[in-house]
């Protein structure tokens, strides 16, 4: 039972590291440090949005609209915490 709650929180890591990289490409995407226009960048950016895009969606129906400012990364953030949590708790 221990090797799949460790099993369980490296995916959980591995997507918290994603949530993370995704935020800070966000970032410089918006203040033109990355070009979106780069092959190399594009196919990141494109990549992550696809992988993402399962954890956001539910979280963004339930998020109220705030202008243009996207809270579901940090939702999503504290969703995992909250599992790692439940888990280290149970192990």
């Amino acid at each position: 039972m221990q090797s799949i709650i460790q099993i369980l929180l490296l995916v959980l890591g591995v997507a918290r590291t994603f949530i993370f990289v995704h935020f800070i490409m966000s970032w410089l995407i918006s203040f033109q440090v990355l070009n979106i226009r780069q092959p190399f960048v594009s196919q990141i950016w494109h990549g992550l949005n696809r992988l993402l895009e399962p954890i956001y969606g539910p979280i963004r129906r339930v998020l109220p609209a705030m202008g243009g400012i996207d809270l579901s990364p940090i939702v999503a953030l504290l969703g995992i915490e909250a599992i790692r949590i439940v888990l280290f708790n149970n192990m």
